[in-house]
């Protein structure tokens, strides 16, 4: 890999935790990375915080359980089986001692190497953030510390049978600036389109949306150029 980033350390890494707003938020192009860990034998799990159920047109009590069900189709276009789905509430996001107790929950529990989130930049690669995601990358990146710290959220120690734990590395999807780049192969492209087309439904309720296989191979072989490679995933990762 012949660039300004450095390739990003994987070889010892055993569990990943992805956390993020929604379901498809993994989708565009963070969930090659995921293939790429999954197929050598990495444990990924993925933590949704909301349902996504105001994300689309129909009543947030009928969209729920459909974007859990395409979440589910989608994890397993990228071999992921550890899906939990928290009960925060969708659009309204908020950057609570709750939110991040919930998460270092999941931490505690799942003991990743690496913690993997999107960026709480207020303006992304995209454009303009959603506030859901910024709340999110944010209290996971606190989250991060919050579990590894035995006097931070006590009672999950105390009470619940869990122990401290500390992940090795926080890395972040879109970060700025960027510091790694996750080389790819054709496999987890495809995996990656795979994984955001199983979200039919969703995807279906924004009629100008572009077709996963349409974007997602040139932005992630756009990445992989500046990487020096043919496809990669470009992020910005701390060593915690």
């Amino acid at each position: 890999m012949t660039s300004s980033y450095q390739q990003f350390p994987d070889a010892d890494i055993r569990r990943v935790l992805c956390v993020v707003a929604h379901p498809d938020d993994l989708e565009y192009g963070a969930s090659a990375a995921v293939h790429h860990w999954t197929s050598r034998g990495v444990e990924v799990a993925y933590l949704l915080l909301t349902s996504g159920e105001a994300g689309m047109q129909a009543a947030p009590d009928e969209v729920g359980p459909l974007r859990a069900a395409e979440q589910r189709e989608a994890c397993a276009a990228v071999g992921v089986e550890r899906l939990t789905i928290l009960d925060h509430p969708d659009g309204v996001l908020m950057p609570s001692l709750d939110l991040r107790r919930d998460i270092a929950r999941e931490i505690r529990t799942f003991r990743p190497d690496v913690v993997l989130t999107s960026t709480w930049e207020v303006v992304a690669p995209w454009g303009l953030n959603q506030s859901d995601h910024r709340v999110a990358g944010l209290a996971a990146a606190d989250a991060a510390r919050d579990a590894g710290n035995r006097w931070v959220f006590a009672e999950q120690i105390d009470g619940e049978g869990l122990a401290p734990w500390g992940a090795t590395w926080l890395v972040v999807a879109a970060g700025s600036p960027i510091t790694h780049a996750i080389e790819l192969s054709d496999a987890d492209v495809a995996a990656a389109v795979a994984s955001l087309a199983a979200h039919r439904a969703y995807l279906a309720d924004l009629p100008d949306h572009p077709k996963p296989q349409d974007f997602l191979p040139p932005m992630l072989a756009e990445q992989g150029r500046e990487a020096g490679v043919d496809h990669a995933l470009l992020v910005r990762a701390f060593r915690l």
